[in-house]
This record gives structure tokens, sequence and C-alpha cells, in this order.
């Protein structure tokens, strides 16, 4: 009798091993939540985010952006539309520091595990949200304030244009920037209290507000994509493009075209793809028991145009500005 029942228990666990290997698995389904969809650094993470799915295998991702980097309201009703769908991750770049904290941890409460990418949100990785991917923003920003000094000589005039208020990357670029510059006594800040907005045009305006205080500078120093582009097109308009050492952040085209016509004196750039890419391996990853980093420092280099055909400078630069 004993025998015929092992026997028989043998042949059930065959048969359902067997029935596990035919019957295809579910996917994991991913929610990705970025600022917005707008600008170029946006495109390249969702391509990366794209490709990370596709390695991972059986993942399935949910590209879902707010309209503008400034709709904090709408990104919270995203996040909370997420969690009622049951997602299996929320891998989230926070437009507010504080105000995502919230329903994140509502996910984090109903075993929706969620990864902060780009830009920091309130708590700490490995308890309030499962990890962080992206660059060190205030060591960045440092970065940026001792090449415009270098540039500068050590002296001058200095025009610092924010991003938005409660934007954590942003905040600690600007931080980093003032952090850096503070160390040379001959340049003086004139402006470091102005906020270019959450689009491009609104950077432009922001940016031809500041035309009597441009006029007597020497640099300036911008935090990301948008606010780069702005204050380009409003040294254009104002004929003071290229007279003036401009030190921005990211590398949509235009402003890389520029940066090879000498209107931006160097650009702070990082890599969106490979941040989109490792956020989605890092959720997978711990969706499926495996351990993984709580930071993850993606790094930034300096592109200037002595260095802008260096072969890794190139490949950086080479990312698709679309995903299909």
């Amino acid at each position: 009798m004993k025998k015929r029942i092992t026997l028989f228990l043998s042949a059930l666990f065959l048969v359902s091993g067997l029935w596990a290997l035919v019957l295809p698995q579910e996917k994991i389904k991913i929610a990705v939540i970025p600022k917005s969809d707008a600008a170029l650094f946006w495109k390249s993470a969702h391509m990366g985010a794209k490709l990370g799915a596709m390695a991972a295998a059986d993942v399935e991702i949910f590209w879902k952006a707010p309209l503008t980097e400034s709709d904090q309201e709408q990104q919270i009703a995203i996040v909370e539309q997420c969690i009622a769908k049951g997602v299996s991750g929320i891998v989230l770049s926070p437009i507010s520091y504080d105000a995502l904290s919230e329903p994140v941890s509502k996910a984090m409460k109903k075993k929706i595990p969620v990864l902060i990418f780009d830009s920091a949100l309130k708590g700490k990785a490995g308890k309030n949200f499962i990890s962080f991917v992206g660059i060190d923003n205030r060591k960045a920003g440092g970065l940026a304030g001792e090449y415009l000094a270098k540039l500068l000589k050590g002296k001058g005039k200095v025009v610092l244009l924010r991003y938005v208020k409660s934007q954590a990357n942003t905040t600690e670029r600007e931080e980093g920037f003032l952090e850096a510059i503070a160390k040379h006594e001959s340049i003086r800040v004139i402006v470091k209290d102005r906020y270019a907005g959450g689009t491009t045009d609104e950077a432009k305006k922001a940016s031809m507000n500041l035309l009597s205080q441009l006029k007597e500078a020497d640099g300036i120093f911008c935090p990301n994509e948008q606010s780069t582009m702005g204050m380009l097109y409003a040294l254009r308009d104002a004929n003071l493009a290229g007279k003036i050492k401009f030190v921005g952040f990211d590398t949509p085209a235009p402003v890389v075209e520029a940066l090879k016509k000498g209107e931006v004196s160097a650009l702070i750039a990082q890599d969106p793809s490979r941040m989109g890419y490792l956020s989605i391996k890092t959720i997978v990853d711990y969706i499926r028991g495996k351990k993984i980093d709580q930071t993850i420092d993606i790094g930034v280099c300096v592109i200037s145009r002595e260095n802008l055909n260096d072969a890794n400078v190139q490949k950086l630069l080479s990312l698709p500005s679309s995903v299909e």
C-alpha cells in the first residue's frame, strides 16, 4: 500500500512539474512613471526601460507620464491608479521630494515594491522604497561649478537659473554648484533665486526676464535639459550666445550643436538610457528574490568641444531621440 502511495505521489509531482513547464508564466508588470514625456532625457530613459524589460524576459512595462514636470498632483494620481490596478512594481521619478512619499508608502504597504530613479524621494532606500538609481546630483552640480570657475579663471560674475522648486535632483545640482563656486572668493553669484519653470518655453521667458543681469554676467549654469535649452534660446535672441561662459546639463541635440558652435561651453552629461535599463533590471531582480543594491550611481561626465569626438562621449550622444 505504501509503495502504491509513493508511486502515485511521484507521478503527481512529475505531472505537476510538466504542467509548470508547459503553462506560460504570468508576466511581471512594471509601471514606469517619469516626471514628464517631453524631454529627450525621458525618451532615452523610456528606451532603456524597454530594453531592460526585454533582457529580463516575461516583463511588461507601462509608461505613464504627467503632462509637465511641475504637475505633482497628476503624478500622484498616476501612482494611485497603478496601485489600484495591482501592478507588480513601480519605477518612479518623483516630481516632489515630499509630496510623493505618501503614495509610495501606500504602495509599499500593499506589497508593491517602488524603485526611485533620477530624483530623490524623502525616506531611506531599503526601507521606504527598495532602491535609488541615478546620479549623485550634488556632486554633479559641484562638477559644473568647478568647471565654470576654471573657465572664468577664478573670477567674474555668475548667474544660476534654477529649475523648479521641490524637485530633489535639480535642487541638489544647484546647491552643489553654489558650494563649488563659494570656494572661489573672486567669483560673485549675481542671480541664484530665479526659477526656469517646467518647460523650455517657460525657461526661455524666465531667461529673457534676466537680460539685464545676463549682460553683466561672465558665466551661467542651468541644471537640466529644459532650463539649458530655454537659456540658450534667450541668449540667441539677445545676441549674447557665445559671449558668456555657459555650462548646461544633459545632451539634447540642439544643445550639442550649440556646444559645437561655441554657444555653450560645456555640458554635464548623464546616461538616461542606462538609468532606465538598470531601474527595470533592479526592480525585477528584487521581485524575483535576488539581492539588490540600495543605491546605484550611474555617474556623469563633462562634455566640451575638446572631448566631443571621444568614443565614449559619442556613444553617449548616439542615443535615439525617440521610442517607438
